[in-house]
């Protein structure tokens, strides 16, 4: 990842309710569309591991 500019994945399509990312100085940056002064920031790999969970749908149980 070598962007500055953030992205949103697709399935958003025209709805501002989604979570953005992007990639900065090594890290990896996520916030909320509609609240973009909170910014959370974390390693590629520790990003990678949470997509990788999304995925598999281990996280479902917290839902």
């Amino acid at each position: 990842m070598a962007s500055q500019t953030w992205q949103k994945s697709s399935y958003s399509a025209a709805n501002d309710n989604c979570v953005e990312v992007r990639a900065v100085g090594g890290l990896v940056e996520l916030r909320e569309s509609d609240d973009g002064e909170l910014i959370l920031r974390t390693t590629p790999d520790a990003f990678a591991d949470l997509l990788h969970a999304i995925k598999a749908s281990d996280l479902d149980r917290f839902a």
